[in-house]
């Protein structure tokens, strides 16, 4: 017995064979039909957006002599720094200056507030937290052109007219309400647990805010302050109706004042439009990659 099972041999189990349209190749993609539409359609926005910018760099490089008899869309053939020289010399840092500390401090008090504001939106759970959210809610819905009249009363009585702080505290006032529905929404992401680890440890709320929410919000925190920095550099119903004098005067209204300045110098003028918009295109290069995730963040529920 023991000699007949030695002598005979196993045959492994018949494979059938599998049918090659049930699964792909190894290797092998789907083939996509090409939407030639939306790709046309691509290239002629980003057409329409890179030509405007375009056209101010290169014109902003032109000499003034014989401006109009160039054609307006090739390169300049002696390109020159005169009007870009010309903006310096008439007072551009001091609007520079008064733009960038608006800017800083209200985007600084805006996050500060609006981040305290949310940690206690989220944590508290309370009737009380819940009514101020929907308040800070409701600023959503308020118009800013609605309330320049009674701001300019109000700030007129009190002594703040023609200054820099008539310009940063309705710059917070309306950047509070977008600021804390993002942060709140963003924190609302966070894992319970990381919370409650904290809340084990003898964390208090100072210590979680700074050494939990800070750290993992600081994508949703550098959205919210390039979006904030935006809308107050290039705010100009404030300065036109708030500020009077020069010296309070930001670079929204600067530019204003450029064009009536120098009407026929239009090299100048587009000059003066590039070096306004350089800080807060160096202020996004900095936040870019934190930018696309803070602005998804806290609304895929």
């Amino acid at each position: 017995m023991m000699s007949q099972l030695a002598n005979t041999t196993i045959q492994p189990p018949t494979m059938m064979p599998r049918d090659r349209t049930d699964t792909p190749r190894a290797g092998h993609k789907r083939r996509t039909k090409a939407n030639w539409l939306a790709g046309i359609g691509a290239w002629v926005w980003l057409g329409i957006i890179v030509l405007p910018i375009y056209y101010i760099l290169i014109t902003s490089l032109r000499p003034q002599d014989g401006f109009f008899a160039a054609n307006q869309l090739l390169p300049p053939a002696n390109p020159t720094l005169d009007g870009y020289g010309l903006v310096l010399q008439n007072d551009f840092f001091r609007y520079l200056a008064n733009s960038v500390i608006v800017t800083a401090v209200s985007v600084a008090v805006t996050v500060f507030v609006c981040i305290m504001a949310a940690y206690t939106i989220v944590r508290g759970n309370t009737l009380a937290t819940r009514a101020a959210f929907s308040l800070f809610l409701l600023g959503l819905a308020i118009p800013l052109q609605a309330t320049i009249i009674p701001l300019f009363y109000m700030l007129s009585r009190v002594g703040l007219y023609d200054s820099l702080t008539a310009l940063i505290l309705p710059s917070v006032g309306f950047a509070i309400p977008v600021t804390v529905l993002i942060l709140v929404n963003f924190i609302r992401d966070i894992p319970q647990e990381l919370f409650e680890a904290m809340k084990v440890d003898g964390a208090t709320d100072w210590r979680t805010l700074f050494a939990l929410v800070l750290p993992l919000a600081r994508p949703a925190i550098v959205t919210v302050a390039l979006y904030d920095a935006l809308n107050v550099w290039n705010g100009f119903l404030f300065p036109l109706v708030l500020t009077q004098s020069p010296e309070n005067r930001v670079l929204p209204l600067s530019l204003w004042a450029f064009q009536g300045s120098f009407t026929v110098n239009i090299p100048a003028v587009l000059a003066a439009v590039v070096l306004s918009t350089l800080p807060i295109f160096v202020l996004y290069l900095f936040g870019r990659r934190q930018l696309v995730s803070g602005m998804t963040a806290g609304f895929s529920k």
